[in-house]
């Protein structure tokens, strides 16, 4: 999947530009982007701020070590268990 052009703080500084007051088809216009795109963007970003976006991939970031974590330890504990049934 490609990565976008813009950061996530762009993102939400064109979504606050358009909480200003500036009409959406300008908006697009200026920063060359779709239409479906803008509606895209506010969906999943609307109303948050960069902090929060920041704190989000990072409790995205942990959450992911930690699934890592327990697999890895489910498999461990499987593969224990076989030997030890095996030895029995």
């Amino acid at each position: 999947m490609q990565k976008g052009r813009f950061t996530e703080s762009q993102i939400v500084a064109i979504l606050k530009e358009s909480a200003a007051g500036v009409p959406v088809a300008e908006l697009i216009r200026n920063h060359g982007i779709s239409r479906p795109t803008y509606f895209n963007w506010k969906a999943k970003y609307g109303g948050a701020s960069v902090k929060e976006l920041v704190r989000l991939k990072e409790l995205e970031a942990e959450n992911a070590k930690l699934k890592r974590m327990y697999a890895e330890l489910a498999i461990e504990n499987t593969a224990i268990k076989d030997v030890l049934s095996r030895k029995l």
